[in-house]
C-alpha cells in the first residue's frame, strides 16, 4: 500500500478483508466483503483473488470471473468492471495476472494510467471433474482492461497454448514471461495433466497478434507449487513442482521435483553481451525520496547513433511475494528520463525522476534496470522512501 502497509484479501471461507499496517502500529480487525462472498462457487474459485494498486490510489481486485475497484480509505466499492467470461481464473482455477508496467512521464507521473491483464485459467466445474479424473483443458485467452479508464472493456486475444497452474513475471523489460503449469486440469493435489513445457514472452506494446513469441521449451514439468522469480542479473529463477499430498520422489508420474533452473530469456543472448548496459553502483544513490532527481550512471557501447527519445528507459522493480502461481506486490514502474548526457567514451549520466508518490511506486527496496534497446542491464538495488 502507499503507506508500507499492506492488504490481505479473502481466502478460504474468510470472504473479509484486512491491513497489515506498517511497523509499530496496530493492526485493525478484518473488513466483510460481500464480493467475496458473491464470487465464491462450488470449487471455491477465488481464493488467492488477484489484487493490483492502481494508480490513483484505489484497489483492482479480481475474484472467480468478476472484478471491483475498492477504495482502502472509505472501504466502499467504487466500481465493478465487466464480467471477464470464458470461465474461473483464481485458485484452483488458477490463471495469472499482472499490472501492466507503469510509463511515467514527466508532464504527470500522478495521471499514469493502469492496464491489467489476466490469463489463462480453467472452466468453473475444471476442480470437480479433475477429481474424477477428467481433466478439461485449461482457458487459452489472455484479457486486459484498463483500470483507470471509465467503462473501459475487457481485450481477448489467445496464448499460444492453453494454461493453468502459470506464473506471470514482469521482466527488466517490461516484457511479461509466461512460464510453468499445464494444459489441462486445476491446481490441487493431482488435479492437472499434460505439462505445458513452453515458455511465452508477451510483448505488451506490440499490436493485438504480435504480442505472443514461445520460447524454447524444457524438460522438467512444473506442475502445482511451481514457482518463479526474476533475478537481479535479468535471468529467472525457476523451481518448484509438487503435486503429491506429501513427498514423493517415485512410482509416481510427477514426482516432488527438487531440480531448480535458471531461464534465460532472449535479451540474454551472448550476441547482445557487448551491448548490455553497466550500472555505476558505487555512484548511484541508494536512499530514494519521493518526486526528486536522481543521477544513474552507467557504461554503454552504442550500436549506431543513440536515440535518446527511445533507446534508453530505466525501470524498477519491487520483488514480490509469489505463491500458487501469482505474484503479489509486482509492479514494473518505467521512470521519466529528465536528460540523458555523454560524460565519456562509453559513459552515459541518466537524470531521472523518482516516482511520485507511494500510489505508483509503494516504500521498499527495488532492483533498478537501465535498459538499451530491450537490453537490460544488471540490477542496482535501491530503497525508496
Amino acid at each position: 500500500m502507499p503507506d508500507g502497509g499492506f492488504i490481505l484479501v479473502g481466502g478460504r471461507r474468510s470472504f473479509d478483508l484486512e491491513f497489515v499496517p506498517p511497523e509499530g502500529k496496530a493492526n485493525a480487525k478484518a473488513i466483510k466483503m460481500p464480493f467475496l462472498d458473491e464470487t465464491t462457487d462450488l470449487d471455491e474459485n477465488n481464493l488467492y483473488p488477484f489484487v493490483h494498486l492502481s494508480t490513483d490510489g484505489n484497489v483492482f481486485i479480481f475474484a472467480n470471473s468478476r472484478s471491483i475497484l475498492f477504495n482502502p480509505k472509505t472501504q466502499t466499492i467504487v466500481y465493478e468492471y465487466p464480467v471477464l467470461d470464458g470461465g474461473a481464473r483464481n485458485y484452483p482455477a488458477s490463471g495469472m495476472s499482472a499490472l501492466l508496467p507503469l510509463k511515467l512521464s514527466l508532464a504527470n507521473p500522478e495521471g499514469t494510467p493502469a492496464e491489467v491483464i489476466v490469463c489463462g485459467g480453467a472452466k468453473p466445474e475444471a476442480y470437480r471433474l479433475a477429481e474424477k479424473g477428467n481433466f478439461l483443458p485449461a482457458l487459452q485467452d489472455c484479457n486486459r482492461i484498463e483500470i483507470t479508464k471509465p467503462k473501459d472493456v475487457w481485450k481477448k486475444e489467445m496464448m499460444p497454448s492453453p494454461r493453468v497452474m502459470g506464473d506471470m513475471l514482469i521482466l527488466p523489460t517490461g516484457d511479461l514471461l509466461i512460464i510453468n503449469g499445464a494444459t489441462s486440469g486445476t491446481s490441487a493435489w493431482n488435479f492437472a495433466e499434460a505439462p505445458n513445457y513452453s515458455p511465452i514472452l508477451y510483448n505488451p506494446d506490440k499490436p493485438q497478434g504480435q504480442r505472443f513469441k514461445q520460447l524454447i521449451p524444457t524438460t522438467i514439468p512444473r506442475m502445482y507449487h511451481s514457482t518463479s522469480a526474476v533475478l537481479p542479473d535479468g535471468q529467472i529463477l525457476v523451481a518448484g513442482s509438487n503435486t503429491n499430498a506429501g513427498y514423493l520422489y517415485q512410482a509416481v508420474k510427477y514426482p516432488t521435483e527438487l531440480r531448480v533452473e535458471k531461464f534465460s530469456p532472449p535479451y540474454l543472448d551472448p550476441a547482445y553481451t557487448a551491448n548490455r548496459p553497466a550500472i555505476q553502483v558505487n555512484q548511484l544513490e541508494a536512499k530514494w525520496q519521493y518526486g526528486q532527481d536522481f543521477v544513474v550512471n552507467f557504461n554503454l557501447i552504442i550500436d549506431g547513433v543513440l536515440d535518446r527519445e527511445n533507446d534508453i528507459r530505466v525501470n524498477i522493480y519491487p520483488p514480490p511475494f509469489t505463491t500458487h502461481g501469482y505474484s503479489m506486490n509486482q509492479r514494473l514502474v518505467v521512470l521519466p528520463i529528465r536528460e540523458i548526457a555523454e560524460t565519456g567514451a562509453g559513459i552515459f549520466s541518466a537524470t531521472v525522476v523518482a516516482p511520485p508518490s507511494g500510489i505508483i511506486a509503494p516504500p521498499g527496496y527495488y532492483m533498478l534496470f537501465v535498459v538499451y534497446r530491450g537490453i537490460p542491464s544488471v540490477a542496482a538495488w535501491i530503497q525508496i522512501k
